[in-house]
């Protein structure tokens, strides 16, 4: 009897764990491709951003920035329907950007607005900033730098000593 009981418990914890699994899926990991675009918009609301693809699909953005770290993005086909779903604020996403290809525009259609945004003279670059948690923990900002014409030609990733509090001290 005690086996059973032991058993029974293990399967109650277990089965208590998945359902707290399952309880912790994003947002945007709730969607699939092939529905309809009105599913996310009704769930995630008017998409702050539009942004239009060459093969004639849409890119809705629901970006946070300024002080925020996600950016959902849908890629929707010309048929209305849902292509992938996606967070884009993560050093994966970011690391797609091809230095020397990428323009200011590309980059804003990828990621959305940046958190900041400057203008360095002496390397007459201006700089986009975007907050992310490096590994979903690490306060980290990734920035792109443009030449004169709007082409990417550097990126850098930093702390956000906005928001490490291990850093705000120095």
């Amino acid at each position: 009897m005690p086996r059973v009981l032991t058993a029974l418990r293990h399967a109650v914890v277990v089965s208590a764990s998945a359902l707290t699994l399952a309880g912790c899926a994003q947002p945007w990991q709730q969607f699939h491709a092939g529905e309809d675009q009105s599913a996310i918009i009704a769930r995630m609301g008017q998409p702050r951003e539009i942004h239009e693809l060459p093969d004639g699909g849409r890119r809705l953005m629901w970006p946070t920035q300024p002080m925020g770290t996600t950016n959902v993005v849908a890629d929707i086909d010309a048929s209305g329907k849902i292509v992938n779903v996606r967070q884009v604020l993560q050093l994966s996403e970011f690391q797609r950007a091809q230095i020397g290809k990428w323009t200011s525009d590309e980059v804003r259609s990828n990621f959305g607005p940046p958190a900041e945004s400057g203008f360095f003279r002496r390397s007459q670059r201006e700089i986009w900033s975007y907050r992310y948690l490096e590994n979903n923990i690490t306060p980290m900002m990734y920035h792109f730098a443009f030449d004169a014409s709007g082409v990417l030609r550097e990126v850098m990733r930093t702390p956000d000593t906005d928001r490490d509090r291990n850093l705000r001290r120095f």
